[in-house]
């Protein structure tokens, strides 16, 4: 008689990270992946928290990491995280320096002309909390956090 291989428990993934191109086609790319990796964990698409991740993502990958972050020729990346009570959203980038977004609770609301500034105030709406973090080798991390009731389902 042979031995049958053990029963091995489900693994829940609870980080996705991946880098992506600091170009148009590499945020639209970030915020679809995103989505799809939050629909897996529980957040099914079309809801208004996987909306609103999808625009903190969009924002930060399109605004932040591609338009003010890019360094040309390097990478930005992507990572989520599933947390006991939500979902963290960090985007990496390679610029380091000025200018330095706001900080959480103080991002100005733009005039009715300006054709930008909008972003970061959708991220401070729509996030429990927000902060930018230098890291090293130079660059800085964008970070969001939004709260996701996980109901009866396993953390």
């Amino acid at each position: 008689m042979t031995a049958q291989p053990a029963q091995q428990e489900p693994v829940t993934v609870r980080v996705f990270t991946q880098r992506f191109s600091s170009t148009p086609r590499g945020a639209r790319l970030a915020r679809h992946l995103a989505v799809q990796q939050l629909h897996a964990w529980g957040v099914p698409y079309g809801t208004d928290v996987s909306d609103a991740l999808a625009l903190i993502v969009g924002e930060l990958v399109a605004a932040n990491a591609v338009t003010h972050g890019r360094v040309p020729g390097r990478d930005f990346e992507l990572t989520l995280t599933r947390l006991a009570a939500g979902v963290r959203v960090e985007v990496t980038d390679t610029r380091t320096g000025p200018p330095y977004p706001p900080a959480f609770g103080g991002v100005g609301t733009p005039g009715p002309l300006e054709e930008r500034g909008r972003g970061l105030l959708l991220v401070e709406v729509l996030a429990d909390r927000w902060e930018v973090m230098d890291r090293e080798p130079p660059g800085k991390t964008v970070r969001a956090e939004v709260g996701v009731d996980w109901g009866c389902e396993g953390h």
